[in-house]
């Protein structure tokens, strides 16, 4: 699944992408709701990934192979 986030300054696509074993998202967002910092989008069961893309100028505040942690780690600055 795909959801973008738009404000007036930026966008950023979340896209969640379930493994070959778990095959199972379960999406929390809906067309026209509102997204603040910090809110769950979604969930995988039993794990798999989250892709994000961000703005070219983002600036990345993250290194290669770090582990990061939802609504903790600051990715980037757009």
């Amino acid at each position: 699944t795909s959801i973008v986030v738009k404000n007036q300054k930026t966008t950023i696509m979340f896209r969640q992408i379930a493994g070959y074993i778990a095959r199972r998202i379960i999406m929390y967002s809906k067309k026209g709701n509102y997204a603040n910092q910090g809110d769950d989008f979604g969930f995988i069961k039993f794990g798999s990934r989250v892709d994000l893309f961000l703005p070219l100028n983002a600036k990345l505040n993250i290194s290669l192979g770090e582990k990061v942690i939802g609504n903790k780690t600051i990715i980037a600055y757009v």
